[in-house]
């Protein structure tokens, strides 16, 4: 069986990643996991320069998921490349590197400084982030901010780009496919959803930054509809993201139209998920006499769009 797809010119051993974020730098998971059954690792978010994050708390459980405020907290480019290249450059599957920048500029330079990494996989542009405030969501929600980002790095590399959307706009479809048009290779669907929590003894926020982005299970079900939407919007290949526990919930996304999908909260409490998740799938390929991955991208969607509409029912007479 073929588990093998490709996130425009990235070959991936199999379509299950881990999501920016969720992950650290692969280092941090290198005892838990065997990094290299992976279908590729996505970094934490770097940008040019050391970002301290959001005042603590920076997470909070709720009713099927979590809500984190990090703040994009990291080492800036040189410290990222100091400390955690070193070590990722030896992983046998690609590594994708999550970039972000509170100007286009920044954006365009940090990809043309990844661009003369040698051993860099792509590039996820995060125009979508709800948690900080400057970059991130201000682009992913504006079409025009959005193309001028995703040309601005597509001038500045060589390397696939993936463009990470925001979920908080009315249609995702306009925003997929001027991503598309602007030269990305890929897109990621989606970033958290901006939620909060209130702390009722204290009577206060339970999050530092007051608000953060809500993730887990309880978003699946949105993330899987954006996918969809998008789907029908572009051609680039889409990553789907949000809730994923179960190889089950990564067929949802795989046959709603996603060539890929990232593990992304559930490997808090379970770091051996993504590898669940491939042997799941291979599983089921196997059940059902397929032999290669992409024979389910879209399934779904073939088959609402070959069986016809049930019939309408007149309303009763009063």
């Amino acid at each position: 069986m073929n588990l093998s797809v490709r996130i425009g010119r990235l070959q991936l051993p199999n379509p299950v990643l881990v999501a920016s974020g969720t992950f650290g730098y692969g280092v941090e998971y290198a005892e838990l996991v065997d990094l290299n059954q992976l279908g590729a690792v996505v970094v934490k978010g770097i940008c040019l320069e050391p970002v301290p994050g959001n005042p603590p708390p920076r997470t909070v459980e709720v009713t099927g998921g979590l809500i984190n405020a990090i703040g994009l907290q990291g080492p800036g480019f040189d410290g990222f490349m100091a400390k955690y290249w070193p070590f990722l450059r030896t992983l046998k599957i690609p590594v994708i590197i999550n970039i972000w920048g509170k100007t286009v500029d920044e954006y365009a330079e940090i990809a043309r400084r990844f661009d003369s990494v040698e051993g860099v996989g792509a590039l996820e542009l995060n125009v979508s982030c709800p948690n900080i405030k400057a970059g991130g969501a201000q682009f992913g929600t504006d079409i025009k901010a959005l193309a001028r980002v995703v040309a601005a790095c597509r001038a500045a590399t060589r390397l696939p780009l993936i463009t990470k959307l925001s979920p908080n706009v009315v249609n995702i479809a306009p925003y997929a496919a001027a991503a598309e048009e602007a030269g990305s290779d890929a897109l990621s669907i989606m970033n958290s959803y901006p939620a909060m929590a209130i702390d009722i003894e204290a009577r206060r926020p339970k999050l530092g930054n007051i608000t953060g982005g809500l993730t887990g299970p309880c978003i699946k079900p949105i993330a899987l509809k954006l996918v969809w939407d998008a789907a029908s919007a572009v051609k680039i290949p889409i990553i789907g993201i949000g809730g994923i526990q179960t190889a089950a919930d990564a067929l949802e996304f795989i046959m709603a139209g996603a060539t890929a999908v990232a593990i992304g909260t559930a490997n808090f409490y379970e770091p051996q998920t993504a590898l669940r998740v491939i042997a799941g799938i291979r599983q089921y390929m196997h059940e059902h006499g397929i032999q290669d991955i992409r024979e389910l991208v879209g399934a779904a969607r073939q088959v609402a769009n070959s069986t016809p509409a049930p019939p309408t029912r007149s309303a009763p007479h009063s």
